[in-house]
Order: C-alpha cells, then sequence, then structure tokens
C-alpha cells in the first residue's frame, strides 16, 4: 500500500501540555514562522536568534508552554506565557508555515487563555508588529485590542523597551490586551 500525505485541512491538531522532547523542536518551528518575514522586508528577523533551549525548558518545567501537534504527534506550533501583574503574557506563539492557516495558532491561544483564567488573571497580553497581516490584524481579529502606549503596564513597558534595545522598533510594533471574562 503507497503512503498517501493528507492534506493540512485534513490533519488532526491537537493542543497539549509541551514536553520536554518537544523542547528541542521549538527552535526549527520558530525559525521557519519567521522565515515567512523575509516577504515583509523583515529579513533581520529572520535571521534572529531563537529562546535557548534552557529558557523553552524552563517554560516546559512551570507549565507555561503548550504545543500544537500534527497527527503523528509531532509538534508544529508552540505557545509560551509570562506571568506580568494580573495577566499571562504571550512571550511567543509560532506555527510552522507548512501548517498555517487552519486554525492551529487560535487553538493554542484559546487554551492559552483558559489556562491563565484557572489561574486567575484578568487578561491575556502580547506584543506585535502593527502592520504585518498575521500579526496585529490577525490578533485584532481573536479579539485583541491595542493598548495606547500611555497606558502601558510597568511589565508591557519593560517588554517594549527590551524589544526596542533588541532592534524590534524599526518597524512599527503594538502592545494588545484581550480581557478574559470569568
Amino acid at each position: 500500500m503507497e503512503d498517501v500525505e493528507l492534506p493540512c485541512a485534513l490533519m488532526a491538531f491537537m493542543i497539549r501540555a509541551a514536553l520536554v522532547d518537544d523542547v528541542c523542536l521549538l527552535p526549527d518551528i520558530e525559525r521557519a514562522a519567521d522565515a515567512v518575514f523575509v516577504g515583509e522586508g523583515m529579513a533581520s528577523i529572520a535571521d534572529g536568534e531563537t529562546m535557548s533551549i534552557q529558557d523553552l525548558l524552563q517554560y516546559q518545567r512551570q507549565g507555561r508552554a503548550w504545543v500544537g501537534t500534527d497527527n503523528l504527534d509531532q509538534p508544529v506550533a508552540y505557545i509560551l506565557l509570562d506571568l506580568l501583574e494580573d495577566v499571562a503574557h504571550i512571550e511567543q506563539v509560532s506555527v510552522h508555515p507548512t501548517h498555517a492557516g487552519f486554525g492551529i495558532g487560535r487553538q493554542l491561544i484559546e487554551r492559552a487563555g483558559e489556562w491563565a483564567r484557572q489561574q486567575g488573571c484578568v487578561a491575556l497580553t502580547l506584543t506585535t508588529f502593527a502592520d504585518v497581516p498575521w500579526n496585529a490584524p490577525y490578533y485584532a481579529r481573536l479579539g485583541f485590542g491595542i493598548v495606547p502606549t500611555n497606558q502601558l503596564s510597568p511589565g508591557l513597558r519593560g517588554i517594549r523597551k527590551h524589544e526596542a534595545a533588541r532592534g524590534l522598533d524599526q518597524w512599527p510594533r503594538v502592545a494588545m490586551c484581550r480581557p478574559l471574562g470569568g
């Protein structure tokens, strides 16, 4: 019998907590996801460094890392959360481009929101590029609103300052927030 590859639309995606064995795969997912920035004139994003394995393991150990897996239980996407004040902050969400457009990123964000609610968080926040279609416009469709610069919490101000120091502000960036209902 010949192996037949299923189109992504027919694959069953599952969201689960990241396992230690998953962590070594996450930088490759991020690199692949970042490669699409080249087409937006943002090659330095694609060439940027990924988070270290040690840092990724810390998220995994603290229960703040989830993966989206394909029908073979292989990670094809992931999300990491930080806790800032009384909100959960999406530190990173990456979907491998071969699996983009099928809702796996949205599923990861929903799972992160469920976890954040269980922890007593009042909102999800993130920072992102304002003008990249799969960034701020996408998150707006998921219920995130732009936080005006003069209303940033101390935690978000710190994140934005760190991003500026890394050179990310050469393109417009915004902080966004989605309240979590009780």
